[in-house]
């Protein structure tokens, strides 16, 4: 099992289905395993759950709600297989992820962040083992003057059990406030 931080967006008017729709023909990988989200913490496998959820706790403690705009998608290709991923990448709100990002790998997890990986904040839409077919995703996005939109307001601490492909939330930490779990000290 591996755990992982995601931040699971509330989308603007539609966005959320146009996105669905998508990714219910594309996103061959993802689409029956996780909503649309960003992923913030990539799996980590050697820190005990309550270790794991203190440490989002107190690295996301000084980050309040913030909105994102996404207007382009990219491709990027797995290092870890032989998928080609087709991303939306927000403009606004692309700093404020990349920060949040920067801090929850700033202590305890620090030695699980892979920097020969860029760190790209996205919400991926679409997979394909083609680089053609993927890059033909991204085209449909790129083509269009399109503007997706949305706030986070909490993450998750998600597990993920790669032999069944099966993702269970853990926890949901809203930004707005210090938080603590249930019965666990902070200190």
């Amino acid at each position: 099992m591996a755990l992982l931080v995601i931040a699971v967006p509330e989308f603007s008017g539609d966005d959320y289905d146009l996105i669905q729709s998508f990714r219910a023909e594309n996103d061959v990988l993802f689409y029956h395993v996780v909503e649309p989200h960003f992923t913030l913490v990539f799996p980590v496998f050697n820190v005990s759950i309550e270790a794991f959820k203190r440490e989002v706790i107190e690295k996301s403690r000084s980050f309040l709600p913030f909105d994102f705009k996404i207007r382009c998608a990219t491709i990027n290709k797995d290092a870890f297989n032989n998928y080609h991923h087709a991303f939306l990448v927000p403009d606004e709100g692309f700093s404020h992820l990349i920060k949040l990002h920067d801090s929850l790998y700033s202590g305890l997890l620090a030695d699980n962040l892979r920097l020969d990986i860029d760190f790209i904040p996205h919400v991926g839409v679409g997979n394909d083992e083609s680089s053609r077919e993927c890059q033909g995703m991204v085209q449909f996005w790129n083509n269009q003057d399109f503007c997706i939109s949305g706030r986070i307001s909490k993450l998750q601490v998600v597990e993920f059990d790669f032999d069944t492909n099966i993702l269970r939330k853990l926890e949901e930490i809203p930004l707005e406030r210090p938080y603590k779990i249930s019965g666990l000290p902070l200190s």
